[in-house]
């Protein structure tokens, strides 16, 4: 049987590795700062990872995506009230369960000319299931594995 804390390590996330800037309207951007494009991005400090895969839908095997529309203070704090889906995973458990993990998210704040400015960016949260078949099309645990997954050695 597994216990709440492996539910915790199956959640991958794509973190900031996977934002870039583009142009296009604000809900197509993976980034978009509140002035001037900062220089340096956000780094995520968490070591463990905050979102929890729910316990009924892990025993089913789910898996999904959900990528949240997060904004980060000039402190590298989340500012909870503004995180929303910007991509639901059509399942809205895991959908909740990544917009409350996300609040637990930590970072060094972007910088524009070594001053830390607030951003917003799209941040993937990919929750797998270790002995589930892969989705169609997923790539995602060929490219991450373990130490990306953030599986607990634990």
């Amino acid at each position: 049987m597994l216990t709440k804390g492996t539910r915790r390590a199956l959640v991958i996330i794509g973190g900031l590795v996977s934002v870039g800037c583009s142009k296009g309207s604000e809900g197509d951007q993976p980034f978009s700062g509140v002035g001037a494009r900062p220089d340096v991005l956000p780094v995520m400090l968490n070591k463990d990872l905050p979102f929890r895969y729910p316990a009924s839908l892990y025993a089913k095997k789910v898996q999904a995506n959900v990528t949240l529309r997060v904004f980060i203070d000039k402190e590298g704090q989340v500012v909870s009230e503004s995180t929303h889906v910007a991509e639901s995973s059509g399942i809205p458990s895991l959908d909740s369960a990544a917009v409350r993990g996300s609040s637990e998210l930590r970072f060094i704040p972007a910088k524009t000319r070594n001053e830390a400015v607030p951003v917003s960016i799209l941040f993937p949260v990919y929750f797998r299931h270790p002995e589930a078949a892969p989705l169609p099309g997923d790539t995602i645990l060929k490219k991450s594995g373990a130490t990306a997954m953030g599986l607990n050695p634990r």
